[in-house]
């Protein structure tokens, strides 16, 4: 009696939040699921008796699609060009924050933090207007050391690192305070250990820092690779996934499809792929991580 009572209370406690899971999240992607086996289009807005099943057709269609694998080609490129680059950009930050001989640490964080929490649209107006090829703050200061102006947005070659780089500015102070707390984390004692063994200061990152943080780079590594695999605002805003389709990620090219072509079975397809994507992803990552810590 006193366990199904000690369970019953404990139920009772987590039931508001399963309630609101349920309701709110796993309705939700199973409706959208059978949606992705339909034909749901904007005539199936009006009547739900125009929804059409069509089985396995919007994937057949999606792995035929150019478009799909030249979003999925950027986004790849994004997310493995983009990804490693912020993660090192952030570990480099914290370890600079994290100093000794660092003053106004607070202030720096701080500093550093605000991008994360500034809005992407206002971020994304604005560095588009630091792009701009004759206008642009960047561009004045390549004519400065004689460097010809270039068109960051409307050359194809140059549209995505512009995101990357935007990107990079964009999100690394999150994942500064991570490392940050995963370093304060570190015993001093190891330090004065290997200090006392003569070992410098490269030995003591590579032998102390970088085993000690294997967990928290893992984590940081993972949740930059889902955030990077959702690139969306960046290209919408700036590019609106040109020039010639160069910056057209996953997301942008589901947005065209749902809410520009109404062809939402086809957009949730699309949503559903991405997911299996970034699982796959996820699970080699974690495989990774504990083949290489055996």
């Amino acid at each position: 009696m006193n366990y199904i009572n000690k369970y019953g209370i404990a139920f009772l406690f987590i039931a508001p939040a399963i309630t609101v899971l349920f309701f709110f999240f796993f309705v939700p992607v199973f409706a959208a699921f059978v949606m992705s086996f339909t034909d749901f289009d904007i005539y199936a807005l009006a009547d739900f008796k125009n929804i059409l099943f069509i089985g396995f057709k919007n994937y057949q269609n999606l792995i035929t699609d150019p478009l799909f694998w030249t979003a999925l080609k950027n986004t790849l490129y994004f997310v493995v060009i983009g990804g490693p680059l912020s993660v090192i950009v952030s570990l480099s930050v914290a370890i600079l924050v994290n100093s000794k001989v660092a003053k106004f640490k607070t202030f720096f964080r701080t500093i550093f933090f605000i991008p994360v929490v500034t809005t992407i649209v206002a971020v994304s107006v604005v560095w588009k207007y630091l792009y701009h090829p004759r206008f642009g703050l960047i561009n004045y200061i390549l004519n400065y050391f004689s460097i010809e102006p270039i068109d960051w947005l409307g050359n194809s070659d140059y549209a995505m690192p512009a995101i990357i780089i935007m990107a990079i500015w964009k999100n690394f102070g999150y994942n500064m305070i991570i490392f940050v707390a995963g370093l304060q984390s570190i015993p001093e004692q190891l330090y004065e250990a290997a200090k006392i063994d003569g070992a410098n200061e490269w030995q003591k990152f590579y032998n102390i820092t970088m085993p000690m943080l294997s967990q928290t780079t893992i984590f940081v590594c993972i949740i930059t690779m889902i955030g990077y695999f959702q690139l969306f605002s960046e290209p919408y805003v700036m590019t609106q996934g040109g020039p010639l389709n160069s910056t057209l990620s996953i997301v942008l090219l589901m947005y065209q499809h749902g809410f520009k072509w109404w062809s939402m079975g086809y957009s949730v397809s699309i949503a559903f792929m991405l997911f299996v994507i970034i699982y796959a992803v996820t699970l080699f990552q974690l495989k990774w991580q504990k083949k290489k810590e055996i």
